[in-house]
């Protein structure tokens, strides 16, 4: 049931756009109740969620023994997904829903977005191993600094994000984050702010 209904709610998703779903779309389409659903899914929007994004893993992207370097390969993956014409036609309606659904944010902040400062976390110890960057930065802004210019740049100013500006955009998150690694030499985790 589950799987007929996440697989519904993908199909109509791409023949009606999120606006126009309904969860009695999507319960007519599953062959289910709506009450299936809301015992699953306490909105649309995590229905939406759930269907389009919580099960996907991070794009695959290899250390290349760098700090730019491991920054513009995890950002060239995200874009790639990122700029897909689902996700930009969807991001813009599931960014407003999380800012007026806590429950949702937390299930967005919990999934993806501590996969992703984890995968910056990664990248950061090693760029400090190798001497690349002063000491540690909060992988939080971190992710900031990369994915949420990335975001911004596709899903607010609707910018055309080609290869040459996420090549940008990951020397400008480098460079951010080799400042950050300077600014707070000697904070065991980096996250102080200046004093």
């Amino acid at each position: 049931m589950d799987h007929s209904i996440l697989q519904a709610t993908r199909e109509l998703l791409d023949e009606v756009g999120y606006r126009a779903l309904t969860v009695d779309q999507v319960a007519a389409r599953a062959g289910v109740g709506k009450a299936a659903i809301y015992r699953r899914h306490g909105s649309k929007a995590e229905m939406v969620f759930v269907a389009t994004m919580h099960e996907q893993q991070l794009p695959p992207w290899a250390g290349t023994g760098s700090l730019h370097g491991d920054l513009l390969a995890l950002v060239r993956a995200f874009h790639a997904r990122m700029a897909a014409p689902a996700a930009r036609r969807l991001a813009p309606a599931l960014i407003g829903e999380l800012a007026v659904n806590p429950e949702l944010n937390a299930r967005f902040r919990d999934t993806f977005l501590a996969a992703e400062q984890a995968a910056f976390a990664d990248i950061i110890d090693q760029a400090v191993a190798r001497g690349e960057l002063a000491g540690p930065v909060d992988p939080a802004m971190a992710h900031l600094l990369l994915l949420g210019s990335l975001a911004s740049a596709l899903y607010i100013l609707d910018l055309p994000v080609d290869d040459a500006m996420v090549t940008d955009l990951a020397a400008a998150a480098a460079a951010g984050m080799t400042a950050l690694a300077d600014l707070h030499r000697g904070d065991p985790d980096g996250s102080a702010r200046p004093r």
